[in-house]
């Protein structure tokens, strides 16, 4: 399904993705890597044997990245001029190597664009969720959305 635009949406709509994902240990290794991120709380086994959780945790904007990613299918595919901004972002559990995410959108707000006649923005609540249905991120995006081209 291509993304939706700017008119498709109404405020409440609700979307559970389809598309899981499960994470593996060297997706963390390396986007931690990539993003110049050492904290040995992602990379370091033996040291994260020794927290609370036992085992490295994978690296919470990885998470953002993935759970946001997921909705993009349904919601935004080709149909985003640009993302503003997340907001009240929170990450309730961890997540682990092994771990299968999936993803649900609420549309929470939409709004005429004041310079962009063409385009508006919509408010998205995307929550992501492990294999146990428990929220493991939650965050607020706003994006400028294109309208559908005039006929």
């Amino acid at each position: 399904m291509a993304g939706l635009w700017f008119e498709d949406f109404e405020v409440g709509m609700v979307f559970d993705h389809e598309i899981r994902r499960t994470v593996l240990e060297q997706e963390n290794m390396w986007f931690s890597a990539l993003t110049y991120n050492p904290a040995q709380i992602h990379i370091d086994h033996a040291y994260a044997a020794e927290t609370e959780f036992g085992k490295p945790l994978f690296n919470s904007i990885f998470t953002l990245g993935l759970v946001i990613g997921l909705s993009i299918q349904d919601t935004t595919l080709g149909t985003t001029v640009a993302n503003l901004g997340m907001s009240e972002t929170t990450f309730p559990k961890p997540v682990f190597a092994g771990d299968t995410i999936h993803a649900r959108t609420t549309i929470l707000n939409l709004r005429e664009s004041k310079s962009r006649p063409a385009q508006g923005i919509v408010q998205f609540e995307h929550l992501g969720f492990n294999q146990h249905d428990e929220v493991i991120c939650r965050t607020l995006r706003g994006a400028l959305m294109h309208k559908r081209p005039a006929a």
